[in-house]
């Protein structure tokens, strides 16, 4: 049964027991700082089993995308050389929320895999597990489903401490949890291992393919459990390790998908095909999770998510260069995986010019590294050193980006010593560094628990509401007096949280009538996913829990950002038009003031790409299309064409903005009611912000107008210095004045070497006879590196068997140029001689043996170091 059957069988199971089929999500978790990448299936649907979010469904299923390269989850460095460690996975999965539980989990799972309808996998090849006190799970399994009780495994708290066992599963240390109950394969007796729970449960004879996790408990911060009201269910099968079960294979690398994979992978680095090779295992595991990672908006950079994928994808080029592969090749593995997974991801076709980009640029670029990685790596092996410390080889990864298995294996080669265990102090410390960075706060650093707010801004900038509760600092207050900072929870609110880059409302919070309290709101953050914090001063009065205000938003503000956040979209949409539908969104930032618009494109725009694209949407602002915004579900807004941004969380009922047919985007931010309330748009900026992502900044309405003036009158100033007439005329003015200086500049060079060969013939005096050798070394005021060389090679011509170093100063660093004749450079070399001038001032050089350069930074030490230049020379000769 090939590996897309299987993924289809599943979903066709659960659906057919009444389960609501969910897309994967993306591999960058929405709003959830808390993971680096998506890694479980039950993590899109983490907030629903929290209780902050409620879905029109409580049965669910899906297949995920799951990648586990970084952070707590890290498999990479295992993959290859192991039967079932992947960076990139499927995770098959069912999900109850307060629906069925134990007993229906547990038949679902055993049917699915055992009916001749679906798996049909042998009973007597399976075995099960359960948290030793789980009376109700045992009981099921043995009386219900019929396992015979010497293959159920009672599991206990085999970790430690209370409740810390392979089967009992917990969110962190407080929160939800509960017992799990596993299911096993037994490949056979032919492969060493033993069951779970024995001494050799670490063969690979018994292989886990099923967990059920059963949340029916909440741990409070004293480790007492509370029984939940309504206990959950969360499931997960490896789509790659059952299809191995299914393919009567051993190894995951053995089955259909990773076999075409890894033939792509031999094709591309000249080697003939081998399952047995770790390399090409490497690269065909790797392909993968690079290539959904690019499509998920992720690209290669110097830190977060994008310093692990490019990780990942310099340790595939490595691979390639052990099985002998120097050239390009990653990028062309990139149509191989849509042709194998295209179908079920569509995603991968539609960025598939998107990611052999991304990829072709990166192994480029890691060519250079490599070269220049190499030329490090072989002066700090220099100088007969045994051993190559563990601070070194973290200099030569971190910094350089060097693979510390290739300096090991060069180390290796030469009899030399890595010091890994010095290497792995250094990266735990980064480590450290990166979790103490990396911790993630709710806004304000506040717990709650209450009721959602209702938010009616869309309609509304002002309304009456309820106080459901406040903050002091971190503390929950019952009242907050004049004078105090504080955060403010109402059950209804016109105030925009911040998201989806457009930043929070301002405004004002009041009792009503303007006699009592008034609390100045200078932002609104989201404390949970439906739940508003409006933080901010209380200027008068006292405001107490229970409180009716009313709540009323800076509406100058909110219409300045309306504009702002239409335009947003516009622009992307004229991006796409002109630049072409490789345009996705990276980020972007929404205030009054202006928008900022990050999105993936490889080179600089262009002037002429600048001008079409303003064009483009004041076009569009001019027509005055409508603005409408409909609620639907997350599938049908994608089917009706609508675009997702990266980075950001959907439910399943979402908010599809559709401004007239140009622009149809997911978005909840708020916006103008028709295209031309936006009034004017203007770019003022475009830069490169990381490898293949852009950004561009515009303003709009009142702003625009103002930067438009603001240039005109620039302008008129430059004309009025230029003494132009017309402002047309600036340009002709500038011309002629760089003209003017062009030429001017020409005529000092040129008396700069006049000087200079002038001083050169003085200097002829001055050189010293050492062993028969003409030695000079002099300063040349204000002469600059070309007129140096000059008077160089005209003294070399005089003194015709000679050293000389001349030397200027300006802007307070020194420039050095030294000379040997033909026939002494069997002795002197220039290079030598120029650097044993520049390390006494600050710097460094080379060059030819005859001639050569240097620069420095310490020009007090210059004097001395050209008196000692005879000594140099005589000493060599």
């Amino acid at each position: 049964m090939k590996t897309a059957e299987i993924r289809q069988k599943f979903l066709d199971f659960f659906a057919s027991k009444g389960h609501q089929v969910v897309s994967s999500s993306s591999l960058v978790p929405g709003n959830d700082p808390t993971l680096l990448f998506t890694n479980a299936g039950m993590n899109q649907f983490k907030d629903v089993f929290l209780g902050f979010e409620k879905r029109p469904y409580n049965r669910a299923t899906s297949s995920q995308k799951c990648v586990r390269a970084g952070g707590k989850h890290n498999d990479l460095e295992n993959v290859g050389y192991t039967a079932r460690h992947h960076t990139f996975f499927e995770m098959l999965g069912n999900f109850s929320f307060g629906d069925y539980f134990k007993r229906d989990a547990i038949h679902f799972a055993w049917e699915f895999l055992t009916s001749p309808q679906w798996l049909a996998i042998p009973k007597d090849k399976l075995m099960v597990t359960v948290y030793a006190s789980d009376d109700e799970a045992f009981e099921i399994w043995a009386r219900e489903i019929g396992v015979p009780e010497q293959k159920i495994v009672r599991i206990g708290d085999n970790k430690g401490a209370p409740y810390a066992s392979d089967n009992f599963w917990q969110m962190g240390d407080t929160g939800p949890c509960g017992p799990c109950t596993e299911i096993f394969y037994d490949h056979g007796d032919h492969i060493w291992g033993g069951p779970p729970g024995s001494p050799e449960e670490d063969g690979d004879r018994f292989i886990e393919i099923w967990n059920c996790v059963f949340m029916q408990f909440n741990r409070d911060e004293s480790g007492t459990m509370h029984p939940l009201p309504k206990p959950s269910v969360d499931t997960g099968m490896g789509l790659e390790r059952i299809s191995a079960v299914m393919q009567h294979v051993h190894a995951n690398y053995e089955i259909d998908l990773f076999q075409n994979l890894i033939a792509a992978a031999a094709r591309e680095t000249g080697v003939p095909f081998s399952q047995e090779t770790p390399s090409l295992k490497v690269i065909a595991d790797h392909i993968r999770a690079v290539s959904f990672l690019i499509a998920d908006g992720v690209l290669p950079s110097n830190d977060g998510r994008g310093y692990v994928l490019r990780r990942i994808i310099r340790r595939a080029i490595r691979h390639g260069y052990k099985l002998g592969q120097k050239g390009l090749f990653l990028h062309r593995l990139v149509a191989d995986l849509v042709e194998q997974m295209g179908a079920a991801f569509p995603e991968l076709a539609v960025h598939q010019a998107e990611i052999e980009d991304a990829l072709r640029q990166e192994e480029q670029r890691f060519a250079e590294t490599l070269d220049n990685g190499m030329a490090l790596l072989e002066e700090a092996l220099s100088g007969g050193k045994q051993r190559l410390e563990g601070n070194t080889l973290f200099k030569l990864y971190d910094t350089f980006g060097f693979p510390v298995d290739l300096t090991a294996d060069i180390c290796r080669e030469r009899g030399i010593e890595a010091d890994l265990d010095g290497f792995e102090r250094e990266m735990e410390a980064q480590r450290a560094r990166a979790r103490a960075a990396s911790s993630f706060k709710m806004a304000g650093n506040v717990d709650y628990s209450g009721e959602d707010t209702l938010f009616n801004g869309y309609e509304k900038a002002s309304v009456d509401a309820t106080v459901l509760a406040l903050y002091k600092g971190q503390e929950q207050v019952e009242t907050l007096d004049a004078g105090d900072e504080g955060i403010v929870v109402l059950d209804k609110t016109p105030f925009y949280a911040e998201g989806g880059g457009q930043i929070g409302d301002r405004g004002e919070l009041s009792i009503a009538g303007g006699v009592g309290a008034l609390f100045d709101v200078v932002d609104t953050q989201k404390i949970q996913a439906a739940v508003f914090g409006h933080k901010g001063r209380l200027v008068k009065g006292s405001l107490k829990v229970g409180d009716q205000v009313a709540a009323t938003i800076d509406l100058h503000q909110r219409q300045a950002t309306a504009r702002n956040h239409s335009a947003t979209h516009l622009l992307h949409a004229a991006l796409r038009h002109v630049l072409g539908n490789h345009v996705a969104q990276k980020g972007s930032l929404v205030n009054a003031e202006r928008t900022r618009f990050d999105f993936a494109h490889t080179e600089a725009v262009s002037t002429e790409q600048m001008v079409e694209i303003e064009r483009v949407v004041n076009h569009v602002i001019a027509a005055n299309y409508p603005i409408s915004a409909t609620t639907m579900s997350y599938d049908d807004a994608i089917r009706a064409g609508a675009m997702a941004l990266f980075g950001e969380k959907y439910g399943d009922e979402v908010r599809v903005l559709k401004m007239g047919e140009f622009s149809t985007e997911l978005c909840g931010g708020t916006h103008v009611a028709r295209t031309g309330d936006i009034g004017l748009f203007k770019l003022v900026a475009e830069s490169g912000v990381a490898a293949g992502v852009r950004r561009i900044e515009a303003l709009t309405g009142e702003g625009a107008l103002a930067h438009i003036q603001a240039q005109d009158a620039l302008l008129r100033d430059l004309a009025l210095r230029l003494k132009a007439q017309q402002s047309d005329e600036i340009v002709q003015r500038v011309t002629t004045l760089q003209d003017q200086m062009k030429s001017l500049d020409k005529e000092l060079a040129q008396l700069k070497q006049k000087l200079a060969a002038n001083a050169g013939e003085a200097l002829v005096e001055q050189a010293q006879d050492i062993k028969g050798v003409k030695v000079l070394a002099a300063e040349l005021p204000g002469a600059d590196s070309n007129a140096l060389r000059e008077t160089l090679d005209k003294l070399k011509d005089k003194l015709r068997s000679a050293a000389i170093v001349l030397a200027s100063v300006q802007d307070g660093k020194v420039s050095l140029v030294a000379g040997v004749t033909a026939d002494l450079t069997s002795r002197l070399k220039a290079g030598e001689l120029v650097n044993s001038v520049a390390q006494q001032v600050g710097g460094k050089g080379g060059g030819r043996p005859d001639m050569a350069q240097a620069g420095g930074t310490d020009p007090t030490q210059l004097p001395q170091a050209l008196a000692g230049v005879a000594n140099w020379v005589a000493a060599k000769l």
